[in-house]
């Protein structure tokens, strides 16, 4: 195996944890704007992804400190489109997550032959985020509908 990158990885991995805490705040954000009927169980899923995003950024953190490096302190890009709907704030989060599966696998194409620890972590995420993505994608379709959300709007 030859060596990784570190600069390139790290600079990835702050890129990562960025977005992923920028995760944490766009979920929870969301969670306050869900009204009626559903409420409950949607508040709930919202919140269930802050906590997976928060998850998400400590292990992107704790990699970049593996490595010798400084954690970033910044935060990615917030989506807003200070609407209620509960389909816009899915669109919204399949953007970012959209996002946050494209980091993944750039830190995938820097480690992989190099670092079977960083390679199984990079396949573990982009598995997750993929499910995730998919679950997402499911919710935005239309009763009845079995074509993915994302193909539909092509």
């Amino acid at each position: 195996m030859s060596e990784i990158e570190k600069d390139q990885v790290v600079g990835v991995l702050n890129r990562i944890l960025e977005a992923e805490l920028a995760g944490v705040v766009r979920y929870t954000h969301y969670s306050l704007l869900v009204f009626g009927f559903g409420r409950i169980p949607i508040v709930a899923w919202l919140r269930e992804q802050a906590t997976e995003s928060l998850l998400h950024a400590q292990q992107a953190g704790e990699w970049i400190t593996t490595l010798g490096a400084y954690p970033s302190l910044a935060i990615g890009k917030l989506l807003d489109s200070h609407t209620f709907d509960i389909a816009a704030i899915l669109r919204e989060s399949l953007e970012a997550e959209t996002g946050a599966l494209k980091l993944y696998r750039e830190l995938l194409t820097l480690v992989e032959h190099r670092s079977v620890a960083l390679e199984e972590y990079a396949r573990q995420m982009i598995q997750l985020e993929e499910l995730h993505a998919g679950d997402v994608d499911k919710m935005l379709r239309k009763p009845g509908h079995a074509a993915a959300f994302v193909q539909s709007q092509g």
